[in-house]
């Protein structure tokens, strides 16, 4: 029954099957273009701590180039723009940067909990 569930909600969740999954991606996929984002750049390392471990473990150049990314997206904001329509044409919305080191980050997490260990990191309050 699990595995059944599983394999409908992946289709459902599929823009090349759905359309409106499709649709969702197209309007997702132009306010990142607008803003010159990538998906990756919405995940908050505040939030979760794998997020904050994975983005510690990139290299230096491409957390300098996703905050660039993010003030230049909060300075066209403000100012109520977009990108202009040339450099909207080179934006990847959808090329990932931190989706394989976060995948590693979570598999050594579930492996020192699989193996009793202590975590890497804890929550803190400041």
């Amino acid at each position: 029954m699990a595995a059944s569930t599983s394999s409908w909600l992946k289709t459902f969740l599929d823009p090349s099957k759905n359309f409106l999954a499709a649709m969702h991606k197209k309007a997702l996929t132009e306010r990142l273009t607008r803003y010159g984002l990538r998906y990756d750049d919405l995940y908050d390392p505040y939030e979760d701590l794998d997020i904050k471990e994975a983005m510690r473990r990139l290299p230096r150049e491409i957390v300098d180039a996703r905050n660039q990314r993010l003030k230049r997206a909060m300075d066209l904001s403000m100012k109520h723009e977009y990108l202009p329509e040339d450099l909207q044409a080179r934006q990847t919305p959808f090329r990932s940067y931190l989706q394989d080191m976060l995948a590693l980050v979570k598999r050594e997490r579930a492996e020192r909990e699989a193996l009793g260990a202590l975590p890497l990191y804890q929550r803190s309050i400041p």
